[in-house]
């Protein structure tokens, strides 16, 4: 086990699950407007969305799927529009996709977080070309795999529980549609420098094809 590289990847997975984000700030305000219940079930879709991702990192570091600059890009726009739609919809006061029933309320707060994970442009960047130069952890592949994918699942739980609980501890209840508002507004800004960037880069690949 290289020790070394374990330190530097928990340190930059901290860093990158402390950096404010679409996750961060959908399960902030789901706590603020619909309590633990609903953010931790969030939490799962999220976690489930980067194991997905950490999935696809290994299937092309092993050579078995390849994806292209420009599928990139277009993966990263369609993730930035759909953050869009969602920040729109939480600045209107709701947090879309809800049905009446509780359990297809949990059922919707799973599925709306694993949609915002996996479309986290933020997740697909490290995933896809930070997240490969770890691997080298062990000497054995898939024990490399195993380990950074577990280290990833504890420090990602972890922080976001931290944060789930200091919003809906800490933060009064007269302040939850404000929360809301400033999460979604933060979320639109995302979303639009996404579209910026992937639009731009799209227009770069394809002039140099």
């Amino acid at each position: 086990m290289n020790f070394t590289l374990l330190a530097a990847y928990s340190l930059s997975i901290v860093t990158l699950l402390l950096t404010p984000g679409p996750v961060v700030a959908l399960v902030t305000a789901t706590a603020a407007q619909y309590g633990y219940r609903r953010a931790f079930i969030t939490l799962v879709g999220t976690n489930g969305a980067s194991l997905v991702l950490i999935a696809l990192a290994a299937l092309m570091l092993a050579g078995v799927v390849s994806i292209s600059t420009i599928w990139l890009g277009v993966l990263g726009l369609a993730g930035s529009l759909y953050i869009g739609v969602m920040a729109i919809n939480g600045m209107r006061g709701k947090i879309p996709n809800f049905a009446p029933g509780a359990r297809e309320r949990d059922n919707s707060g799973l599925i709306h977080g694993f949609l915002t994970g996996v479309a986290n442009p933020k997740d697909i960047l490290f995933f896809v070309a930070f997240f490969p130069q770890f691997i080298a952890i062990t000497q054995d592949f898939a024990t490399s795999i195993l380990t950074l994918t577990l280290v990833w699942v504890i420090f990602d739980v972890a922080v976001l529980s931290f944060y789930i609980v200091i919003f809906k501890r800490w933060m009064p209840a007269r302040f939850t549609r404000h929360s809301l508002f400033i999460s979604s507004l933060f979320l639109l800004a995302v979303a639009i420098f996404g579209v910026i960037y992937n639009v731009n880069a799209l227009q770069i690949l394809s002039l140099a094809n």
